[in-house]
């Protein structure tokens, strides 16, 4: 009977053959019974297959967030149905607005019971079509290895994006008779049409200042060294998206700072006073684009972008469907001389001095400009540095100074929770990198318990929670809006994170002052396994910009 069963081949067998067989060897999961027969698959694939069990279907798609943001391909989420997949969301949302490849894989009720309000039941394509780059189906068990396939292909395709594949229970327990998987198909170039290539090149040789704006695809694509050759030969300043500073050096005397919730005022003079803005593999999401302020209405907006549905929805003033990589090398080609360097200078020179320790003035006992200056001076310039969603990661952006490729991962949705569980993601996609995640009071109180995972997966990771007692942002707004005596709702009573941290099996270690960060930080990075840095912040130093309408 047991040789008759190991004969047996199931829609599970086939989905994680697929996945080994197109390069994913990493998924994330809370199991559920609904997908019972694909554990047994990915138990038996194991030396293929990286399965981390984390402890909550939110945190597990964070994590796939970050492996798929660093690695360039996607990781596999596996979560039950209805409750398991509505936990998941918020990490099928944030793939979606910061381009990551992702796949979701949902075990759903039976065929059979489909539509009945069976246990747990809710319709996946109502509820992820508006979040996802798409939802599929197989409509039997022979369809699941074509689906699958088809999924990761999509997630990386055009604008990378999470695909959600929804599992009846019955397609997946049950025998298969095709057994043959689709063989991988690499990612196919977007390459530029000559011709528009050309007037793109006559725009820019015709603008006076141009600013080049360098967005995920950048990094997605591995453009990084590109985008320099192009800069150079411009001569032309370059400004990172929002969360997107490892995409251009920032040492590079082209970088002009990132273009952060709260602008700088040379930057704000600088976009104004540029005559062409060049969308370089950005979509330009909200943040970037200042809620659709940019591009103003003296200016050119020329975009570049591998996907035509972006594009037709930000309808660029001239449009380039391309990857940035081969539109960058093109444009080096076509572009005779640089412009005269000394704006590009002067707008680097402003970066440099707005980005210096010490630059903002602090009321707490902890300055977090230096506090990033002493991230920057302790790790390889390839370690990799995650901010949660919060005013404090303001100061990481603006004082720490990314200089390699795929060393920063954020969410761009603003979604709190994200670095704890992405730090283990983040880890497990490049695993001989420091990792080091900054997370907020709030932030850690939402998936702080992944702490475990990363204990369980022994797994090098430090966290830095910087720990203000408050919602930093939305205070500042009430402060600003209603006055200091109408706060309301926005303050947070917190564990003792370090012993918290230790509970879970971590070193931790608590700083009360700038000067102990240092020591602190060195023990951490030298700790073998999960360590964590409860940080006392002041909540009059919520983020390091000038208090005003726009600086919450």
């Amino acid at each position: 009977m047991n040789d008759v069963a190991e004969q047996i081949v199931t829609g599970g067998d086939v989905l994680v053959d697929t996945l080994i067989s197109h390069g994913v060897d990493t998924a994330f999961t809370v199991s559920g019974e609904s997908f019972l027969a694909v554990l047994e698959a990915l138990r038996r694939k194991r030396n293929q297959i990286s399965l981390i069990t984390t402890r909550h279907e939110g945190g597990g798609a964070f994590a796939a967030e970050a492996f798929g943001k660093l690695a360039g391909r996607p990781a596999a989420v596996f979560v039950s149905r209805g409750p398991g997949a509505t936990n998941a969301a918020i990490g099928v949302h944030t793939a979606r607005q910061d381009c990551t490849p992702m796949v979701l894989f949902i075990g759903h009720v039976r065929s059979t019971s489909q539509g009945r309000e069976a246990f747990q039941e809710i319709d996946q394509m109502a509820m992820f079509t508006p979040i996802a780059k798409a939802v599929l189906q197989p409509n039997n068990g022979d369809q699941v290895a074509d689906v699958t396939a088809r999924a990761i292909r999509l997630s990386m395709a055009g604008r990378p994006g999470p695909v959600v594949v929804v599992l009846p229970k019955d397609l997946t327990d049950d025998p298969v008779r095709k057994t043959a998987i689709p063989k991988p198909s690499p990612r196919p170039v977007v390459a530029p049409d000559p011709g528009t290539l050309a007037q793109a090149a006559n725009l820019i040789t015709a603008a006076k200042r141009p600013l080049l704006l360098s967005g995920e695809m950048v990094a997605t694509l591995d453009a990084a060294a590109d985008l320099v050759a192009l800069a150079e030969a411009m001569g032309a300043p370059v400004m990172s998206t929002y969360r997107r500073q490892d995409t251009f050096p920032n040492d590079h005397a082209a970088y002009a700072g990132h273009m952060e919730i709260n602008r700088l005022p040379y930057q704000q003079q600088a976009i104004g006073d540029a005559d062409l803005l060049i969308a370089l593999g950005s979509r330009m999401d909200g943040i970037t684009s200042e809620d659709g302020a940019l591009p103003r209405d003296h200016q050119t907006f020329l975009q570049i972008y591998p996907d035509p549905e972006v594009l037709a929805n930000r309808q660029p003033d001239f449009a380039v469907l391309s990857d940035p990589g081969p539109a960058c090398r093109a444009l080096v080609d076509l572009l005779k001389s640089p412009l005269d360097s000394t704006w590009r200078d002067d707008l680097h020179q402003a970066y440099l001095d707005s980005s210096l320790p010490g630059a903002v003035e602090v009321q707490g006992a902890v300055d977090l400009s230096h506090v990033a200056a002493e991230v920057q001076r302790q790790v390889p310039a390839e370690a990799i540095i995650l901010t949660d969603a919060g005013s404090f990661s303001r100061w990481i952006h603006r004082f720490y100074r990314f200089n390699q490729p795929h060393t920063q991962a954020g969410p761009v949705s603003g979604a709190m929770g994200y670095a704890v569980p992405g730090a283990i993601g983040a880890r497990l996609a490049h695993p001989d990198r420091p990792v080091i995640a900054f997370v907020g009071d709030g932030g850690f109180m939402m998936t702080g318990q992944e702490l475990v995972t990363a204990v369980e997966q022994n797994i090098d990771l430090v966290v830095v929670v910087c720990d203000n007692g408050v919602h930093g942002s939305i205070l500042e707004g009430q402060r600003q809006r209603f006055g200091p005596d109408h706060i309301y709702s926005t303050r947070l009573t917190s564990p003792d994170f370090a012993d918290l941290a230790r509970a879970y099996g971590c070193a931790a270690w608590t700083v009360e002052t700038t000067d102990g960060f240092g020591a602190a930080l060195g023990s951490a990075l030298a700790h073998p396994g999960p360590a964590l840095i409860h940080l006392l912040t002041d909540d009059r130093d919520i983020a390091p910009f000038d208090k005003g309408p726009d600086a919450v």
